[in-house]
């Protein structure tokens, strides 16, 4: 089989097992709406940052919540493929002749439709809460976060290939993840961090698609942080697809 009837195939599949109990997607989506409606309302009074100071603070804050839905999302997507590869259902499927990149590429595709879903949904809701952002400007951020959700993914398959053991990959992910999350400043700006803390940021990829993806939503197409974002995360896409891929070679070696 050619890689694109490959990917198809095992895309439907994987998509007619999620879509068959939608229910939890929408579970998926209860951490960001009360981020979103308890503690988003929070920020009104932050006079140090002036897009908030301009009554903006729903759409400085939006962009973050969406990094953090990616990070929380696709990057703990692995845990359904150590239940396959714990269940032989990898195993079987390496005896067909289909791509073996598809293994990986369509749960990927998958994935990020996944998280474009949900990042509509949250969207949706934060409009009538105060949430302003052009057309152009949302595309834009939308293709920021399906680079950082490709690579997310991507990693945590490659971890997945790796450890086999959904203990294993819990423990990692929550290790790597909280500390990613509290250096991005999704939650509250890298502004108001003391200058180590501000020091240490300078080294986490995700701090660069946050301040993309908000530069993007408050209209500042021209700010250098949106081409700093686009950068960290398609080198990151492209990195973690490598590794990924590679993991799988060695898994099915």
């Amino acid at each position: 089989m050619s890689l694109f009837s490959s990917v198809w195939y095992l895309w439907l599949r994987q998509a007619r097992q999620t879509w068959r109990h939608p229910i939890w997607v929408i579970f998926g989506l209860f951490q960001p709406l009360c981020y979103l409606l308890l503690f988003a309302p929070l920020l009104q009074n932050l006079s140090g940052i002036p897009a908030i100071a301009a009554g903006e603070a729903m759409t400085f804050y939006v962009p973050g919540l969406l990094v953090m839905m990616a990070l929380f999302g696709a990057g703990y997507v692995g845990f359904g493929l150590v239940v396959e590869l714990q269940g032989g259902f990898i195993e079987r499927l390496l005896v067909t002749p289909m791509t073996r990149a598809a293994l990986l590429l369509s749960r990927v595709l998958l994935d990020i439709m996944t998280l474009l879903i949900q990042v509509l949904l949250i969207c949706l809701i934060a409009l009538p809460l105060g949430l302003r952002v052009s057309p152009g400007s949302f595309l834009l951020a939308l293709l920021l976060l399906v680079l950082l959700g490709l690579g997310l993914a991507a990693c945590s398959y490659a971890l997945a290939f790796l450890l086999r053991s959904a203990e294993a990959l819990s423990s990692l992910l929550n290790m790597v993840s909280v500390p990613l999350l509290l250096l991005s400043g999704v939650l509250l700006p890298l502004t108001l961090a003391p200058p180590p803390l501000r020091a240490i940021a300078h080294f986490n990829p995700f701090a660069y698609v946050v301040d993309g993806a908000r530069a993007l939503f408050l209209g500042r197409l021209g700010d250098v942080a949106v081409w700093q974002g686009y950068l960290c995360a398609g080198v990151f896409a492209l990195l973690a697809l490598f590794w990924g891929l590679r993991s799988l070679k060695r898994a099915v070696a």
